[in-house]
């Protein structure tokens, strides 16, 4: 990889992180007045829509929206599980160290 791709990777990675952050940060102001198993279920919600939305959006027509269905889906459970399994690898090696999140469990 040439330095400028590394560059151009490494802004990518920034605003991918970025724009997380932004949506932890919503998800967090919800929990102030919502339970946070509700917010979460939002979140998944909103995420299984938003994907849905964004493969009929980048499918040619509707035949070859349904004939990638089955990967497009796929392809999300293991990129989820992918992030949901390092995530909570981290959690693990910090579970002790943990900031108390600012809404009551």
């Amino acid at each position: 990889m040439s330095e400028a791709d590394k560059a151009t990777q490494l802004e990518a990675d920034k605003k991918f992180i970025n724009i997380a952050d932004h949506f932890i940060d919503q998800a967090n102001q919800q929990c102030e007045k919502n339970d946070h198993q509700l917010v979460n279920a939002s979140l998944l919600y909103a995420s299984a829509r938003f994907s849905a939305f964004i493969t009929a959006s980048l499918s040619e027509s509707k035949e070859n929206f349904e004939e990638g269905t089955d990967a497009a889906i796929e392809f999300y459970v293991e990129e989820f599980e992918k992030m949901l399994r390092e995530h909570m690898r981290q959690y693990k090696s910090t579970f002790d160290k943990r900031v108390t999140p600012p809404y009551p469990h």
